[in-house]
């Protein structure tokens, strides 16, 4: 398979709060230490694969919190 040729460099996801999570994902751009410190020796399939993860990351808090804000339905009495 042919490799596509990138013009412009893939951007950090930073968004400049950098604070570890209960989980150890950054709060802001929801990137593992490692991911963090390695971001500029990878290469552009590498960056897109964290960027996945990182989207990932973020729909499972906010799921997570959606579920927490919302109280279950409650059943109606049978009787």
């Amino acid at each position: 398979m042919a490799q596509q040729l990138e013009f412009f460099d893939i951007p950090s996801p930073c968004r400049g709060v950098c604070e570890s999570g209960p989980n150890g994902y950054c709060r802001g751009c929801f990137r593992s230490r490692e991911e963090r410190f390695g971001w500029m020796s990878m290469n552009d399939t590498e960056k897109r694969h964290v960027l996945r993860l990182c989207h990932q990351r973020f729909l499972r808090l906010k799921r997570a919190a959606r579920a927490a804000d919302d109280p279950a339905p409650e059943q109606p009495s049978l009787f």
